[in-house]
C-alpha cells in the first residue's frame, strides 16, 4: 500500500492520534543515498517522525529535525511539511551495524553524546529552534523528552520497523504513531492509551499494514468516539532546482563568482537531500556577470 498519514481524535478524552506509514518513502530514501542497514533504519525513523510532526504544523510551514552525535553516524537532518513531502540525509551513510535488542541498541551508531534539535517555521520568515540532549539514544524516546521539556506537552511517540518474511529489503514495514492530549484532555486515559499502543502497535501493523494506514489505526482504536479528521499521501522528494542553484550563485557576489569561474570554469552543486547534481556551464556564469545582476 502507498504511504499515508492519517490523523484523528478520541472525542470523549480529547486525545489526538496521528499515524504515518512510511515503508515506500523509507526505501526510496535508502536507495537514493545508498545507506547501509543501520544508517537506513535511523534515517527512516527520522523521516517518519518528520511526517508525524509535519502534520501538526499550520498552513505551509515546515519542520526540521536534526540529530548531532559523536557516534559513527555523526548525525542526520530531515524535514517535512503539511503536504506530506519529507526529505533527509545522514552524515555517514555507511554505518552498517547496530547493537543487540534493548536500551543500547543504537549506541554503536549514535555514540555517547549528542543533541536532538527541532526547527519550526512559524511563517513570515520567523523560526523557532529548541534542542534537548540525547539521553535515551533512541529517537522515539528522545522525541518524547523533547515534547515534554521544550513544548511542555506529554506525548507518546512510537516508531516501528518490522521485518517482512522473504524480502531482501531490511527495512520491512515502517510506521510511526504520535499521541498528544489537547487542552483539558483526560490524562489518565492518555497514560492508559500509551501503554496499550506500545503493546498493540507492532502486532496491528504486522496484521493490517497491507490494508492501509486507516485500517491499522482502526484496529488500534476501536472506540466508537474515534473519528478520522484528515488523511493524505506521504512521499520522499525534494524542492531543489536549477533556479535555486542560480540564486545561490548570485548570492556569492561578483568577486567570488568571478574567482570561481577563473579557477573552475563552471559551477557544480549536489543536493544533500536527493543527490541531484547540477552543473552550471561557464558561459552561463559569464552571462550572469555580464547582465550585471550581481
Amino acid at each position: 500500500m502507498s504511504d499515508e498519514l492519517v490523523s484523528g481524535m478520541l472525542k470523549n478524552t480529547d486525545l489526538r492520534v496521528v499515524l504515518a506509514t512510511t515503508t515506500e518513502l523509507s526505501r526510496q530514501a535508502r536507495a537514493t543515498h545508498g545507506t547501509a542497514p543501520a544508517a537506513a533504519a535511523l534515517l527512516s525513523q527520522a523521516l517518519t517522525a518528520a511526517a508525524l510532526m509535519g502534520a501538526l504544523q499550520k498552513n505551509d510551514a515546515r519542520i526540521n529535525i536534526q540529530v548531532e552525535c559523536d557516534g559513527p553516524l555523526r548525525g542526520l537532518f530531515v524535514d517535512g511539511d503539511t503536504s506530506g513531502l519529507v526529505r533527509g540525509y545522514v552524515k555517514n551513510a555507511y554505518v552498517e551495524y547496530s547493537g543487540g535488542d534493548g536500551q543500547y541498541h543504537w549506541r554503536p551508531v549514535l555514540g555517547n553524546k549528542g543533541f536532538l534539535s527541532i526547527l519550526r517555521d512559524l511563517g513570515g520568515g520567523e523560526y523557532y529552534r529548541s534542542a534537548v540532549e540525547l539521553e535515551a539514544f533512541d529517537l522515539a524516546a528522545d522525541l518524547e523528552r523533547y515534547f515534554k521539556q521544550s513544548d511542555q506537552l506529554p506525548s507518546h511517540v512510537l516508531l516501528a520497523q518490522l521485518p517482512v518474511g522473504g524480502e531482501a529489503e531490511p527495512l520491512g514495514h515502517v510506521a510511526g504513531l504520535l499521541v498528544q492530549p489537547l487542552p483539558g484532555a483526560d490524562m489518565t486515559a492518555f497514560a492508559e492509551l500509551g501503554e496499550r499502543l506500545r503493546r498493540d502497535f507492532a502486532p496491528a501493523l504486522q496484521a493490517r499494514s497491507a490494508e492501509g494506514a486507516t485500517a491499522v489505526l482502526r484496529a488500534l482504536l476501536p472506540e466508537s468516539d474515534f473519528e478520522v479528521m484528515s488523511r493524505y499521501p506521504l512521499r520522499f522528494g525534494c524542492s531543489c532546482s536549477k533556479d535555486r542553484v542560480l540564486r545561490a550563485l548570485l548570492a556569492m557576489g561578483r568577486e567570488e563568482l568571478t574567482d570561481l569561474l577563473e579557477k573552475e570554469g563552471q559551477a557544480e552543486a549536489t543536493c544533500q537531500f536527493c543527490t541531484t547534481r547540477y552543473v552550471i556551464p561557464g558561459e552561463e556564469i559569464r552571462g550572469m556577470l555580464e547582465r550585471g545582476g550581481i
